[in-house]
């Protein structure tokens, strides 16, 4: 099967080497022909250091990649989700299934991934593949689970198919929202939980986060139209998990320096690695508001970065609302 991964950062990386091994007929995408030629010229991606790129990817950025391929993967950062899509429109090939594998809410918007897909690229069937999935250890064929969701079950069960292998395990829901959601959500509390840690507090106040922020991300789940249970499941609480605890994680690494007293903005420096619950956290909050949804966590998170409040303060004002029954 030809396939184009539309991204080349750690992520997309990983998932076209997955699909090379497959079996299929890869190309990686870059933004520009700069990123392309140091991808074939060092043999490796710099966000991926040891592994090398196999024989046989094809490297480029050239959106007439798209043509003729019967799946496209959109891998860019959430924010440019909207112009990846129209760059790639001129050459698509009616029939081609999308697969959004990027997590957040447009903030303009408050469009999901496959939202902003459906307004770009009408007439196509889109999934998104999400989970508790670090691209290092894809990348090197350590275990992982993942979730292909589409409200066409024959899609995600197609889309299922063609991503698994003994390292990979995909499982398929039809609950795109609760799906994409999870996604988006899980990097600001991972924001939150590494804002903590680098206060100085431990694991308590982390589980603390963690728990309650599921209980904020069913309820706007819910609210969106998805299945609240989705969130308990690998793209929601398995995902979180791995998210808010892990050293690979670039939103722990950015809370973590944020608890520090550091500043943040959206990206982590030298290392060029996109802070996804930064831009997350002003339109999941948002997309809350208009829903009618109280996400105390998310909306700290967001004040913290955008409004100037202070870590401690806002822990401590999350430590002292008004006491409630727990569900």
């Amino acid at each position: 099967m030809k396939i184009t991964v539309l991204g080349s950062g750690a992520w997309g990386t990983a998932l076209a080497m997955l699909l090379q091994k497959n079996g299929h007929e890869v190309t990686l995408w870059s933004y520009c022909e700069e990123e392309s030629r140091t991808l074939r010229e060092q043999g490796e991606n710099k966000m991926l250091p040891g592994v090398k790129l196999p024989e046989g990817l094809t490297l480029t950025s050239r959106e007439e990649a798209v043509k003729e391929c019967e799946l496209v993967v959109f891998a860019p950062p959430s924010y440019a989700m909207r112009q990846t899509a129209q760059r790639v429109k001129p050459y698509l090939t009616p029939g081609t299934v999308l697969v959004t594998v990027a997590k957040g809410v447009e903030p303009q918007s408050g469009l999901r991934m496959s939202q902003i897909l459906a307004e770009e690229l009408p007439g196509y069937a889109i999934a998104a593949l999400s989970g508790p999935s670090h691209a290092e250890e894809v990348a090197r064929e350590m275990p992982t689970g993942c979730v292909a969701a589409c409200p066409e079950k024959a899609i995600a069960e197609w889309v299922q198919d063609i991503f698994m292998n003994p390292h990979f395990r995909v499982y398929s829901s039809t609950d795109i929202i609760g799906v994409e959601l999870c996604g988006a959500a899980k990097n600001i509390i991972a924001l939150a939980a590494g804002m903590a840690e680098g206060m100085g507090y431990g694991d308590n106040a982390k589980a603390l986060m963690m728990s309650r922020a599921l209980v904020e991300l069913s309820a706007l789940i819910k609210a969106a139209g998805g299945a609240e249970n989705t969130c308990f499941g690998l793209a929601g609480m398995g995902d979180m998990i791995v998210t808010c605890t892990s050293p690979h994680s670039r939103n722990h690494m950015a809370g973590v320096a944020i608890g520090q007293g550091e500043h943040v903005a959206g990206d982590l420096g030298e290392r060029h690695a996109v802070v996804e619950g930064y831009y997350a956290a002003q339109s999941v909050t948002a997309l809350a508001g208009k829903l009618g949804v109280h996400m105390p966590i998310c909306e700290c998170v967001n004040a913290i970065l955008f409004h100037g409040k202070e870590p401690t303060l806002a822990l401590t004002e999350l430590m002292l609302r008004d006491k409630r029954s727990e569900f």
